[in-house]
């Protein structure tokens, strides 16, 4: 592990920490049954992987220094989808953070990114494709949120689609250590949540179901709180569940599960009450109506949750309805079944393990998932022979 990167992207760490994981692991081995394909070693800090609705040919590689990359079959073109390089500020927790394509991508051209700006405050901009489908427009940038950020850490980083058709923002709590203001608890603030939007509704895109819209002192966008950097989440493609990979302070990381069923949104995650599963500030904390993780791990074993998928249209049999998920330091992998409300069958998968920082999980149309190393690398997840 290059200790520069180790420092700057550990999204948990705010003194550097030297982990004591199982790192890397060895090869496939008996019992494994999934394997890496690099498909490409020659991107620059790659921090998330995705392609359209619909697009089996394509994938999109976005790079922490403002630019996202184009694989047409699993070949890397040269120039760059597009470049915003010139308005974000890049380095440590910030810069080009995620992408999302509109559902109706295909009819209208239009896809969100996240980044940090000059200011270091976080940007939700709408761009545009041009007459070429490999280049986006770069002057049809439109701001859709703006929010200021405290801290130069926990600045969140995702946008994904729901299976509901709206867009799903996560924010961290504005950073520093321990959340300093309370804003994970906190109504009144978008930082510590994640947030629901209609980006096909007028300004400010806030949803009438929203589970806070109409409520004294608080935040119409809100859909989840309490949380204290959701670096990366997803949903199930066949349930719809939601699954959260919540980076920790100085001791535990969690991952959080909330089904399709029986969750309107609301819920509170219990950051800075609890730290996973345990109180953070103890000698006592309140846990009424806070939402536990289904799992955690201890900094014994890592630094930074990486939260990734659900393995789904058996592209990799052996990982089938499996949840997906490693640590940023560790470069482990390792998964879980949900079941019956738990986190069931656990186990590690040695053979997927990176090196350089496991920046991000991804998933294309096909049902294939990617891991992607902060050192520049992409694989695809593959069957082992």
């Amino acid at each position: 592990m290059r200790r520069w990167y180790w420092v700057v992207w550990c999204a948990a760490c705010t003194t550097t920490r030297m982990g004591t994981g199982p790192g890397p692991g060895p090869g496939p081995g008996p019992g494994d049954s999934a394997a890496l394909h690099l498909v490409t070693g020659a991107l620059s800090a790659p921090l998330f992987v995705t392609a359209p609705p619909g697009d089996t040919s394509r994938l999109f590689v976005v790079e922490q220094g403002g630019r996202i990359r184009v694989l047409v079959h699993d070949t890397l073109l040269p120039g760059p989808f597009l470049d915003v390089s010139g308005h974000i500020r890049a380095g440590g927790e910030q810069g080009l953070l995620s992408l999302a394509f509109h559902p109706a991508f295909a009819q209208n051209g239009r896809f969100f990114v996240y980044f940090t700006d000059p200011d270091s405050n976080t940007r939700v901009v709408r761009y545009q494709v041009s007459a070429d489908p490999n280049v986006a427009d770069s002057t049809s940038g439109d701001t859709i949120l703006a929010v200021p950020q405290p801290f130069a850490n926990h600045n969140g980083g995702l946008l994904v689609f729901g299976p509901d058709g709206k867009l799903y923002v996560g924010l961290g709590d504005g950073g520093s250590g321990g959340d300093p203001f309370g804003n994970g608890q906190r109504l009144g603030t978008v930082l510590g949540k994640i947030l629901r939007l209609d980006v096909d509704l007028p300004a400010p895109y806030v949803p009438a179901d929203n589970p806070f819209v109409g409520t004294a002192g608080a935040r119409d966008e809100i859909w989840l709180y309490g949380l204290r950097n959701p670096w990366r989440f997803s949903f199930d493609r066949t349930t719809g569940d939601l699954y959260i990979g919540d980076v920790g302070q100085n001791t535990w990381e969690e991952v959080d599960v909330l089904t399709s069923r029986g969750s309107p949104g609301g819920q509170n995650l219990g950051w800075n009450v609890m730290e996973g599963n345990h109180c953070y500030a103890p000698p006592s904390c309140n846990r009424a109506g806070l939402v536990p993780p289904v799992t955690e791990y201890g900094h014994a074993e890592g630094c930074a949750i990486t939260g990734g998928y659900v393995a789904r249209g058996g592209r990799v049999p052996a990982l089938e309805g499996l949840y997906l998920y490693g640590d940023y330091c560790g470069g482990w992998v390792r998964s879980f079944r949900y079941a019956g409300g738990q986190a069931t069958e656990s186990r590690d998968w040695p053979s997927l393990a990176v090196t350089g920082g496991l920046s991000s999980f991804g998933e294309d149309p096909k049902g294939d998932l990617y891991i992607t190393s902060l050192s520049g690398s992409l694989y695809r997840i593959v069957a082992h022979p």
